[in-house]
């Protein structure tokens, strides 16, 4: 308010604070000629007043549009409000938050054209959340955090090619690599190039088996240019398919957001056994 305040104040009190004076009147000559001159130079001013606050004003107003064009942070969710949701679906809270993050969690597969999943995991705070779309046809879009301008993000998703895995820690390293491919290729598969899986660590976080893997490729982008990418990834299977949390930074941001990337990815949690109930408001989903 006080941005367009300001402005307001440029384009309406331009003119009244700037309005020229009378001048003295010695005579009529001299005053016809004074005036002559004094409107003379009161248009000069005036022209070059109106147009420093012309440019002012144009300022200002692109400043205002950007502020408004300009994507804000999600808002930060409170732990005990986040735990409370997690608690209410029967799995366990998230234990704790490192400083500079926050807690999400939120249901994948609201949608009648989806199988719901509980998702939760830790992003930084100033990253800005991007949540499912619902619409008449359902559910579209993921779960995604990221500070997009950079190239930093994390994203959910669910890979169906291969189904349920029981025993996804005795999956190959080529497994593991269709998963993140997927994942990582929604825009089609002239995407990327050099796909390559660095590492694999299994850990399991209340008898659920997750598996980070470290990753990296070169992202083709549509001006032609080529973007290394280095990322690490979460993969669990529940319910009916495999799911994967994928966290990716630029090679040259990388060392200083390697740290973050791999919280987020050891946060995630998955869960689909108990969402059919009625704990779920479900859009257009027959109960």
């Amino acid at each position: 308010m006080v941005k367009f305040s300001i402005l307001a104040l440029a384009l309406c009190g331009s003119a009244a604070a700037f309005a020229p004076m009378p001048t003295s009147m010695a005579g009529p000559n001299t005053a016809n000629a004074a005036t002559r001159m004094q409107m003379s130079v009161d248009n000069e001013e005036g022209d070059s007043r109106r147009s420093f606050f012309s440019r002012v004003a144009g300022s200002a107003a692109m400043g205002a549009m950007a502020i408004l064009q300009a994507p804000m942070p999600a808002f930060a969710a409170n732990i005990k409000t986040v735990n409370a949701r997690l608690v209410q679906y029967g799995v366990p809270p998230i234990p704790e938050v490192p400083k500079g993050f926050s807690p999400l969690a939120e249901v994948w597969g609201k949608g009648k054209n989806r199988d719901p999943l509980l998702v939760s995991f830790v992003y930084p705070t100033d990253w800005i959340v991007t949540l499912p779309s619902q619409d008449i046809n359902g559910e579209d879009g993921t779960i995604q955090a990221g500070e997009y301008g950079k190239g930093d993000t994390s994203t959910f998703f669910v890979y169906s090619d291969e189904g349920k895995i029981d025993n996804i820690a005795s999956q190959s390293k080529d497994f593991f690599q269709r998963a993140i491919i997927k994942s990582i290729s929604q825009k089609g598969n002239n995407v990327y190039q050099n796909f390559k899986t660095v590492n694999i660590v299994p850990q399991t976080v209340n008898g659920q088996e997750y598996m980070i893997v470290d990753f990296k490729y070169e992202l083709l982008t549509g001006a032609g240019f080529e973007v290394d990418r280095r990322g690490v990834a979460s993969v669990t299977s529940v319910g009916g398919n495999v799911e994967v949390l994928w966290c990716a930074s630029t090679r040259q941001r990388y060392k200083k957001t390697e740290e973050q990337l791999r919280t987020i990815a050891g946060s995630f949690r998955c869960y689909a056994d108990g969402l059919g109930s009625s704990k779920i408001v479900y859009e257009d989903r027959d109960n």
